[in-house]
């Protein structure tokens, strides 16, 4: 009987470490996959760039990403308009609308005055 327990006991404990290792296995296995799709990702939007003045036969799909980039900046000026701030041209720090000059670098930002 003991030695019954004891051989269930072993089982089960290969068995977990099997169902570990397996998972282990599987947590490598995806971090691989999103490491992939991030580099095929950046590979994208290097070929994007480096190509989207060109006639290319994906030309359709640089339109739609120069129209989407330009939807997402006119979403994020639309949220600069409802905070009340502007973005600096030379540095990029956001700053209320009031401001004359930028907090962060001093740029004049007259060129927002209205």
């Amino acid at each position: 009987m003991k030695n019954k327990i004891v051989s269930a006991g072993k089982e089960v404990g290969d068995k977990a470490k099997e169902a570990s290792s397996t998972a282990k296995i599987r947590l490598d296995i995806r971090s691989k996959e999103d490491f992939l799709q991030k580099q095929y990702a950046e590979l994208g939007k290097l070929y994007y760039e480096a190509h989207k003045e060109e006639e290319v036969p994906e030309q359709e799909c640089f339109a739609s990403i120069a129209e989407t980039l330009g939807e997402i900046q006119a979403l994020k000026d639309e949220i600069l308009v409802t905070q009340g701030a502007v973005i600096c041209p030379q540095c990029g720090a956001k700053q209320p609308k009031e401001h004359t000059y930028c907090d962060k670098c001093g740029a004049h930002l007259s060129i927002f005055e209205e």
